[in-house]
């Protein structure tokens, strides 16, 4: 016989998993990035750049490659998940 439990998690709870623990990659296009912060940052457009983000969504960093992005996850005591 098979037993499901499931649990009830608002949005909040789930943004605070990680927190100050986990922090994902993902590669943008310079687009991308024009578009999610118009007066913040002008990169080329066609630039294929990589981002580090909080567990929560907060951008930290952006860097030329993952190897880059990795290193500053590393040296902020974050362990690096990869996003597709």
């Amino acid at each position: 016989m098979r037993h499901e439990t499931n649990f009830a998690v608002t949005p909040a709870e789930l943004a605070a998993l990680g927190s100050g623990h986990i922090a994902y990659l993902r590669e943008l296009t310079g687009k991308q990035i024009n578009d999610a912060f118009p007066d913040t940052l002008s990169v080329d457009p066609q630039a294929r750049v990589w981002a580090l983000f909080a567990a929560d969504g907060t951008p930290l960093m952006l860097a030329p490659d993952a190897g880059a992005a990795m290193a500053g996850a590393f040296q902020n005591e974050l362990m690096p998940v990869a996003v597709h």
